[in-house]
């Protein structure tokens, strides 16, 4: 439309749009054309925490990395490319973990739906040809699971090595130039192949200045080493990602506030026994601090003369009443513990307790217009990109400027073009990129929606 309805209006329209149930595969069909206009076959995968702090819903906490916190929300899975555009993005429903997302939403969506199709005539002839291949973070590193990623669906794995203590030799290493984004930087790189839980992987090590080793392993046989450098140093940009939609598109913002039920047989992890796991850690961590004190004194005894012996002993008594007191509780919060089962159903829960979400319908509908926004954007600065020579975020801030400047809109009916003549930036060089964009758009001949006129791009200043 050519006007922006007020708020009301605009969350009527929204209501009557989520009411059909169609963004699932809105979605869908736009990650299908995206992923075979790109030819994409790595999918980043990873959580983003949208923090809840309404009164309708009753959500379960998650932990906010980046506040460093646990407070109420929902988990978001977003699977983009190496450049962090987005391809579609799934909703956990009260606490699922990302090993049980992958099998049971992501993993069916690209199978069946998104990813590009791999006959099974294709794989039988190579082996160790990979369907497609994941890559996220180190928080799900499991060689079991990431065997049963290939034995099953034949999904190959890219990803950080958790608890690499060892340090392979200098010598190994050797310096390759490798292009991440538009820059070209020198790594030291090293493969070897290894096995993790009675599972073969390929491990490649990047030695950075500092003699730390940053350690990649991944089960797909088909990629260089420089390549795999490059795929898993381009997580960053789903970072990125994140971080931009969060301060520029605002995307943990709800416009449209409906709880849904969850499924009654559906299992979480049982509060109350989450609640006495949290009391043990804390009591364990305290114990802990007991007893390297008590070894401290114990061994000023044995250190300091015979003299101090005996107030020695009183202040080792004291300590160790205390210390018996914590363990007697650690045992009394076992024994709690272990009569709690750790999963329960939904209908198991208080009802004061009982978890429900924030409908998934309408957040799914404005994360797809923010997907083709960001999107949309993100072919802008591309396009700026021939005529102004900075660095991606300075484009994009210059993409920001062009949207938001004020223009004039022109209808020239009896020639059918219709004219935006968009105002000066605030300096020659800006307006230099906008204007030779300006001659891109108008050799696309676009018409604008719902007319026949022609749209035409012009500064209204020479």
């Amino acid at each position: 439309m050519d006007r922006i309805p007020e708020a009301k209006n605009l969350r009527f329209k929204l209501w009557q749009i989520v009411e059909q149930q169609q963004a699932v595969s809105w979605n869908r069909e736009l990650a299908k054309t995206w992923v075979a206009e790109e030819e994409n076959v790595f999918y980043y995968i990873d959580g983003h925490v949208q923090v809840y702090s309404g009164k309708n819903a009753t959500l379960g906490k998650k932990h906010i990395s980046r506040l460093k916190i646990c407070l109420p929300g929902m988990m978001e899975f977003w699977i983009n490319n190496a450049e962090g555009l987005p391809y579609f993005v799934v909703t956990g429903e009260v606490n699922e973990k990302m090993q049980q997302i992958i099998i049971e939403k992501i993993l069916p969506e690209l199978l069946e739906n998104v990813a590009l199709k791999v006959t099974d005539e294709e794989l039988k002839s190579d082996p160790n040809l990979p369907r497609f291949t994941l890559v996220f973070d180190r928080e799900i590193s499991s060689p079991k699971f990431f065997a049963k990623l290939w034995n099953e669906y034949r999904v190959a794995i890219l990803t950080y090595r958790k608890n690499v203590k060892d340090k392979w030799d200098d010598e190994v290493f050797e310096e390759h130039q490798v292009g991440i984004g538009s820059n070209k930087v020198t790594m030291e790189l090293c493969e070897k192949d290894i096995e993790l839980d009675n599972v073969e992987f390929r491990e490649i090590r990047k030695k950075n200045n500092d003699s730390h080793q940053t350690s990649i392993i991944t089960n797909n046989k088909k990629l260089s080493t420089i390549l795999i450098a490059i795929k898993m140093f381009s997580r960053w940009t789903q970072e990125n990602f994140f971080k931009y939609l969060r301060s520029d598109y605002d995307l943990d913002h709800i416009v449209y506030y409906i709880t849904n039920e969850i499924n009654n047989d559906f299992k979480v992890v049982n509060p109350p026994h989450r609640k006495l796991t949290n009391l043990l850690k804390s009591l364990r961590e305290k114990i802990t601090r007991i007893e390297s004190k008590l070894y401290k004194l114990i061994k000023k005894n044995v250190d300091d003369d015979i003299d101090t012996t005996e107030t020695n002993i009183k202040k080792q008594i004291k300590v160790k009443a205390e210390l018996e007191l914590l363990k007697n509780k650690e045992i009394e919060y076992v024994q709690a513990r272990k009569k709690l089962p750790y999963q329960i159903t939904i209908k198991e829960m208080k009802e004061e307790e009982r978890y429900n979400k924030i409908d998934v319908e309408s957040k799914l509908f404005q994360n797809i217009i923010k997907m083709i926004c960001y999107r949309a954007e993100t072919s802008f600065a591309i396009l700026l990109a021939s005529n102004y020579k900075k660095k991606i975020n300075e484009m994009r801030a210059l993409t920001k400027s062009l949207i938001n400047t004020k223009a004039n809109i022109i209808p020239n009916y009896k020639d059918e073009i219709l004219t935006v003549e968009l105002f000066s930036l605030s300096n020659p060089r800006d307006n230099n990129a906008a204007i030779e964009v300006c001659k891109i758009l108008n050799d696309t001949q676009t018409i604008f929606p719902g007319t026949n006129l022609k749209l035409k791009y012009k500064f209204a200043t020479p």
